[in-house]
């Protein structure tokens, strides 16, 4: 963060390799040599892109991490709509895994407790008895995240990179068999929890593949919109912010039109955790190429609560 503002790059194309490489330009990668490095994607589902993480997107991803000369790269997933080997079989992360030279973590078959590590467990927090985030995280060096531009149906509002962290925490207990996902897709504080698993961790960077996303529905399915943007930031609220104003920019569900931005549940939580910007005059919005200029004054727009639904 520089001068009380949190950059959230964006980049205007249709091309994810080159894309991406200059996306993280702004990053300094080199600090990552000889280093560990968990990714986690958003395979929630083996339904495509934008449901599903792009396979080019991981890709660039793991090609700038390996250019970098990092020790070891891990993509660690749980699927919450399918069995995780079966999704990443059927969208080919599985042969990716294999081409590439990553190691890929299925964490639901981790059934040793000394693969967790309890978090959230605070008065404060809307977690019963908090949560199991896996160590494949918390022990890395770095992690990398790369998210998808989605509205969700199931009560999360959005799922960006606030709500992709969930995939981080275990399904179940595996010592007591309690369902952490029971407890949290049950609960009226559901946007809250999404917003206190982030607390478990910081990201290098976290990647958000805008190229298309849902509008409407989600996460696996829904009315497809084409921004043709690649984001990138640090930081997780300032970019699902930009990506909230994004969704209203095209038109979108009434829980994501409603409110200023910053009033949307999972980012006021995490704002006020600490996770992040708390505010559109936190977030600097930088525009990497010239075609991305309007989408920065739009995002800008929407941010400091000027309506331009129907895009």
């Amino acid at each position: 963060m520089d001068d009380g503002k949190y950059p959230v790059y964006v980049l205007k194309t249709t091309d994810r390799d080159a894309g991406i490489r200059k996306l993280l330009e702004p990053f300094p990668a080199g600090e990552l040599r000889g280093m560990t490095v968990a990714i986690k994607a958003n395979f929630n589902s083996a339904d495509p892109y934008p449901a599903s993480t792009h396979p080019d997107t991981l890709s660039a991803i793991v090609d700038m991490m390996k250019a970098n000369d990092v020790a070891r790269i891990t993509v660690a997933e749980r699927s919450g709509m399918g069995e995780t080997p079966e999704v990443l079989r059927r969208l080919r992360i599985t042969d990716l895994a294999e081409r590439k030279g990553f190691d890929l973590v299925v964490l639901d078959d981790l059934r040793d407790m000394s693969c967790w590590e309890r978090q959230g467990k605070m008065e404060s927090y809307h977690w019963k008895n908090g949560y199991l985030f896996a160590k494949a995280f918390g022990e890395a060096d770095a992690i990398v995240a790369t998210c998808c531009l989605k509205t969700h149906r199931f009560g999360g509002h959005f799922t960006m990179s606030l709500k992709n962290s969930v995939g981080m925490v275990a399904a179940v207990d595996p010592e007591s068999g309690y369902d952490y996902m029971r407890e949290l897709h049950g609960s009226p504080g559901q946007r809250q929890m999404i917003a206190e698993i982030n607390t478990a961790y910081s990201p290098f960077c976290v990647v958000m593949d805008a190229i298309r996303g849902f509008s409407h529905g989600g996460p696996e399915k829904g009315t497809l919109i084409e921004p043709g943007l690649l984001l990138a930031s640090a930081d997780r609220v300032a970019l699902d912010a930009c990506g909230v104003a994004i969704l209203r920019m095209y038109g979108t569900t009434p829980e994501v039109a409603r409110e200023e931005v910053f009033a949307q549940e999972q980012i006021a939580r995490a704002a006020g955790l600490g996770i992040g910007a708390t505010g559109p005059d936190q977030v600097e919005v930088v525009p990497l190429n010239d075609g991305a200029r309007d989408a920065c004054r739009g995002i800008e727009r929407q941010m400091q609560g000027m309506i331009m639904a129907g895009h």
